[in-house]
């Protein structure tokens, strides 16, 4: 079998309501005529000369990946796509010429490899789940977004047991909030993925302050450059950490799990490096006692797809994040849609990944940017007055009110 071209699909995705964003409330500012928000999703397609044709999945930065991708297709044209570790290798020697692999260049081969996994799958007849040493496990459990206690009720009469928050502007408070609301029968974690970054010592203040709500995780309390920072927050504290989803392919996550700076590592399943790479993670994970959590906040059906399967089949794996309702377009956007009952979702035997996209559907929604200031100023996660500077790491004025509200 030879791979015989390599086609695109750039979507413009329905932003999810604020309400259902475990964030300070995001700009509402549309780049798009019919859809507000800036999230993009980005398939692609890898045809072979016997007809089969694999499915993946990219996310980082959708809009330059694709071009990334067109660059490295003239690499992949008359090739085996059953070597699907050979051609990471070929594919990441191809783009070190241009630096440290990054966001772009993960995305572009997480993409690339979750497709040739989809064809061998096909090819031989079985799940990918079955190729990377069978199920462990026949369902996954998901944890939702709720930043309110109205959201997160909602979420857990769904069924789901487990939920996030996120955003700096108060997160002790919204964090009791959450719990008084929901009993101590369901998990909750908190994002604190700024902007701005908090610093080591205010990072360390925060999460011992919520230390008695028992929380599943404390999620990027830093900026993710900071390893030392990590460390001083461990030292600090008795809560779960976890990172990662910033950072792709086992060079980028090694020292999180090597060093034992995090509880729970969550590579992101659409710019991770592929399924390739997330299995190594996965392994280097389980023999530091980490468990595998995959970020999936802002990723696309197909991503969600390929996690259900690495999941699966690994043994450290803790939970799958999932917006199962953030945009109704979502489940137009795959064929079949992931069956999820009473917050776990049931996973696919057909061979491959086991689904496919509607190109018609996902061609009706035109790319119209993909990029935005996260946060508006209302949102009041920069210290007042500050909110024009940008910040990337900031520390906290207003201290005693700050941390004792």
């Amino acid at each position: 079998m030879k791979i015989t071209g390599i086609r695109t699909f750039l979507m413009h995705a329905g932003q999810p309501d604020p309400s259902k964003w475990a964030s300070d409330e995001r700009s509402g500012d549309g780049t798009s005529t019919q859809l507000r928000g800036t999230r993009n999703w980005l398939f692609l397609k890898i045809d072979t000369d016997e007809g089969i044709t694999g499915i993946g999945e990219c996310s980082g930065w959708p809009r330059v990946i694709e071009t990334a991708i067109h660059d490295l297709a003239p690499l992949l044209i008359g090739e085996d796509p059953a070597h699907t570790e050979r051609l990471w290798q070929k594919l990441h020697i191809a783009m070190m010429g241009h630096g440290m692999l990054g966001t772009v260049g993960g995305g572009a081969m997480t993409g690339i490899d979750m497709a040739l996994w989809d064809i061998k799958g096909k090819a031989l007849g079985v799940p990918v789940w079955m190729l990377l040493g069978g199920k462990v496990r026949d369902r996954i459990p998901i944890y939702s977004h709720a930043n309110t206690p109205e959201r997160a009720l909602a979420v857990k009469q769904r069924g789901i047991k487990a939920i996030k928050c996120g955003g700096v502007a108060d997160p002790v408070r919204k964090v009791a909030a959450l719990r008084e609301a929901v009993g101590d029968d369901m998990d909750i974690a908190i994002d604190l993925h700024g902007p701005p970054w908090l610093t080591p010592a205010d990072a360390c203040r925060l999460v011992r302050a919520l230390e008695p709500y028992e929380l599943m995780w404390v999620e990027d309390p830093i900026a993710p450059d900071n390893l030392d920072g990590y460390k001083r927050i461990r030292d600090a504290a008795h809560v779960p950490l976890a990172a990662g989803e910033r950072s792709a392919t086992i060079f980028g996550e090694r020292e999180l799990i090597e060093r034992e700076l995090v509880d729970v590592i969550q590579p992101d399943t659409g710019r991770a490096g592929g399924i390739t790479q997330m299995k190594k993670i996965a392994a280097m994970a389980e023999a530091h006692h980490v468990q595998m959590a995959p970020h999936s906040g802002s990723l696309g059906p197909v991503a969600e797809y390929a996690a259900l399967h690495l999941l699966a089949a690994i043994p450290n794996a803790l939970i799958l994040e999932r917006l199962d309702d953030d945009w109704d377009g979502r489940r137009r956007t795959i064929v079949p849609h992931p069956e999820q009952v009473d917050g776990l979702i049931t996973v696919p035997d057909a061979p491959g990944l086991g689904c496919d996209i509607d190109e018609e559907f996902v061609a009706r929604f035109p790319s119209g940017g993909n990029v935005s200031v996260p946060v508006p100023e209302a949102a009041g996660s920069y210290n007042p007055g500050t909110y024009n500077e940008h910040l990337y790491v900031q520390t906290r004025v207003a201290r005693r009110s700050y941390f004792n509200r």
